[in-house]
């Protein structure tokens, strides 16, 4: 059973896209091919952290864009920051929808994850999750939190960028959860700014796409095999202006969330059908 505590979505198959426009066969040959020599050369980034920090970063972010063109992604970036110059150390939230967000977070400016740690045991990610050296946190032990969020704030005063997905779960994308402050904390302890960055994907029409979302029963393999064979899909990134620490981490968290959302209305229907009974709620798609 699992622990009343741990981050949960109503997401599941059903917000998957029923007849999502596919590319040929030869297609998806040509991108797997791609995927797994792109991912043949992923030892090269281990070997980068001996090169200077700026050849890293271009390395790092070169890498990634690569993987998003052979998975069929394309991605544009909304700089919103007014050309203020990010200092280091740094914390970057996102909205959490799918495995690839580290990929397109990665493209934009490379960073350290804190990540569900049974990704480091995974068959294809795992080894690259290593190499982009993540934090790995258990949310089923409430007790190792304080120790993760300790790790969070030394690296953050070590000047490195760290990147956090504050809902603890991945999301549709349609529906989101609630930024929740625990890792915020680090924030708060180290004095560092924070970057609230969203991630939408879109179909060629500019409509959202639920078809890289990684929710309901799917495994990894089978979340590939979809996002291979899918078409036209635009990420976009909009990165909002920096948000100092403040003093308080609910404060903080609650400064980003309506950053990444880019809005302050209120609370839609359904979000608030999530929030009063999520046990009423059975498919957010």
């Amino acid at each position: 059973m699992t622990p009343y505590w741990v981050p949960s979505s109503p997401c599941g198959d059903g917000c998957l896209p029923s007849d999502p426009a596919r590319v040929s066969n030869i297609t998806v040959g040509i991108r797997a091919v791609m995927v797994g020599c792109a991912l043949l050369t992923a030892p090269i980034l281990s070997a980068g952290w001996l090169l200077p920090r700026t050849w890293r970063v271009h390395l790092q972010r070169a890498y990634s864009r690569l993987l998003l063109r052979c998975l069929g992604m394309k991605l544009s970036v909304d700089d919103q920051r007014l050309g203020r110059p990010e200092p280091d150390g740094v914390m970057v939230v996102a909205g959490h929808v799918s495995w690839t967000d580290v990929l397109v977070a990665s493209a934009v400016a490379p960073a350290n994850f804190v990540a569900r740690a049974d990704l480091l045991e995974w068959a294809v990610l795992g080894s690259l999750a290593r190499r982009m050296r993540v934090v790995p946190i258990d949310r089923a032990r409430l007790r190792e939190l304080p120790e993760v969020v300790a790790a969070v704030r030394e690296r953050l005063e070590r000047g490195v960028r760290i990147m956090v997905f504050p809902e603890g779960t991945t999301w549709c994308g349609r529906a989101y959860g609630g930024f929740r402050p625990a890792m915020f904390q680090a924030a708060v302890d180290s004095q560092c700014s924070v970057q609230p960055m969203a991630i939408r994907y879109a179909n060629a029409d500019g409509s959202l796409c639920t078809g890289p979302c990684f929710v309901g029963s799917e495994t990894i393999g089978q979340s590939i095999v979809r996002i291979l064979r899918q078409k036209s899909v635009e990420v976009e990134v909009r990165l909002a202006p920096l948000e100092e620490a403040g003093e308080c981490r609910r404060e903080l968290a609650e400064r980003c969330e309506r950053a990444v959302r880019g809005t302050t209305a209120l609370v839609s229907d359904l979000e608030m059908r999530i929030t009063a009974a999520p046990e009423d709620v059975r498919s957010a798609g």
